[in-house]
């Protein structure tokens, strides 16, 4: 969703030529000192939350919100990249722009096999978009859900000239996400009721006239509004069972502080979800600041697990970040999966990254010091990925440290005494606001493994842990891209340890 409000009166005839305007440089350049390498990033302007993801016809769409004329939250429209692969992605033309005073907010993009909305040529199918239109008049701000079409694979789209097809007449009802039913033929909505604390399910034969079923919540955590739903089923890490989850975006009042998410697993009947009675049925996608309104991709491959994808920021700080001339960034694919085990239910997360790999490096000789200066660590550029395996370690704190210099680096480890993973960025640099120099921290399940992978960024950290049960992104603005990895304590008992360690090639 886009979540700010534009202060003033937005000029319509420059939010028209949006419909011209690709939204981008002609030849865009990415190796700015910030850029990330291996996530996407618009090649200017500013971006938030990821759209209608959805695989069509050999490639994989994303969606996003996106200002093309600044890199502040404005004349939100839908930006539009390609990808073969969901990490080499190639920017299009601004999709769906603002238009008569209306910007696009989030929504899905779903392929209609069956020509549901009758939108589609004869015997073939194509995409629709489902997305909220806010429009902020004399009379008030007003959120309804609408419908567009593009029969050219996504490239172009017409608005349908029935829309909204479903209006409250609400200021807050917002980011349809919207797929099929196969038991039932039909279409199914979850949608936000954000101030309360809800998500509403409809129906639809045709994308067009939408039928209540039913309401979830309030549950879980109410602290801020409820954005971005996402109801999907999730398969079993053994591939024997499966299970729904409804992931709830909340902002502000999520436990690292300001934006976060939240799921919930249990059952949908076709019309209700209900919240699984197990332990561990209520959790969050993601732990650390930065990893907001996060969708899946619609149209996969029945032998594809969910892919989850979210935008890298926090609405506490995301108009201050030291980036130019884009502002705002994607976190990387995960699939999905669960976990049933005797710590109850879990959410578990696969990031999507192998094909990116080069040179690979065994790190389980790592000298534990703790000075960048002792030439006892390892120095890489970013990006790259790390892999380690803690057996059963003595201490009591253990993980791994990226110094960039003596006076800025990160840590990532876990903490036995308190019974948490964390990520510790107060001394990483780039110290945006008062809210952001600050730690992350995610629950430890003593019974699972002490295992860590990180995929490191020109100005990110994205950390799984304890087999994907734990995912935690956090920003971080180090004073050089080469930083020297050192596992931690450098006590007279080292942690034993194994594992890898991979340069990564760039998308671009």
């Amino acid at each position: 969703m886009a979540k700010r409000l534009l202060r003033g009166v937005i000029d319509c005839a420059v939010a028209l030529a949006l419909c011209s305007s690709p939204g981008r440089p002609q030849t865009p350049t990415y190796d700015q000192p910030y850029r990330p390498q291996v996530h996407f990033s618009p090649a200017a302007h500013w971006t938030n939350d990821p759209n209608g993801l959805v695989y069509f016809q050999g490639e994989y769409h994303l969606f996003f919100q996106y200002n093309p004329f600044g890199d502040q939250w404005g004349h939100m429209s839908w930006g539009h990249a390609v990808s073969t692969d969901l990490l080499h992605w190639h920017e299009l033309p601004v999709a769906i722009p603002e238009q008569d005073g209306t910007m696009i907010f989030t929504g899905s993009v779903v392929v209609d096999h069956d020509n549901t909305a009758g939108f589609c040529a004869p015997a073939k199918e194509c995409l629709v978009a489902i997305y909220t239109g806010h429009s902020e008049t004399p009379h008030g701000v007003r959120q309804t859900q609408n419908i567009a079409y593009s029969l050219d694979k996504g490239r172009t789209w017409t608005r349908y000239q029935g829309n909204p097809v479903l209006d409250l007449h609400l200021a807050d009802f917002r980011d349809p996400s919207v797929s099929w039913d196969p038991a039932a033929h039909h279409w199914i909505m979850a949608v936000s009721l954000p101030k309360e604390h809800k998500v509403r399910l409809y129906s639809s034969p045709n994308l067009k006239q939408w039928t209540q079923l039913s309401d979830f919540g309030p549950a879980g955590d109410t602290a801020g509004d409820w954005e971005c739903p996402d109801l999907l089923r999730i398969p079993s890490s053994n591939g024997k069972e499966n299970i729904w989850a409804l992931k709830v975006g909340l902002n502000p009042g999520a436990p690292q502080g300001g934006s976060g998410e939240q799921y919930f697993l249990g059952n949908f009947d076709g019309k209700t979800f209900t919240q699984s009675s197990e332990r561990g049925s209520h959790g969050w996608t993601n732990y650390g600041k930065d990893d907001y309104c996060a969708i899946s991709f619609n149209g996969l491959p029945k032998d594809e697990k969910p892919v989850l994808l979210g935008w890298m920021s926090n609405w506490q700080y995301a108009a201050k970040l030291p980036t130019s001339p884009w502002r705002g960034q994607m976190s990387l694919p995960r699939r999905l999966s669960f976990i049933r085990d005797e710590a109850g239910l879990s959410l578990k997360q696969d990031p999507v990254i192998a094909p990116l790999r080069e040179k690979s490096v065994e790190v389980s000789g790592l000298s534990l010091s703790a000075s960048p200066d002792s030439g006892n660590g390892r120095s890489v550029r970013a990006p790259f990925e790390v892999q380690l395996q803690f057996g059963h370690p003595a201490a009591q704190a253990f993980g791994v440290k990226l110094y960039s210099d003596e006076q800025h680096w990160t840590e990532i480890g876990f903490d036995q005494n308190k019974k948490e993973f964390y990520i510790d960025r107060t001394h990483s640099g780039g110290n945006v606001s008062p809210d952001f120099p600050t730690g992350t921290t995610a629950p430890l399940v003593t019974t699972r493994p002490y295992d860590l992978t990180l995929i490191v960024d020109r100005s990110s950290v994205e950390a799984f842990a304890q087999d994907g049960t734990i995912a935690m992104t956090d920003l971080i603005f180090p004073s050089s891209p080469n930083l020297q990895i050192q596992i931690f304590p450098a006590d007279a008992k080292p942690i034993q340890s194994e594992g890898q360690l991979w340069e990564l090639k760039s998308i671009w």
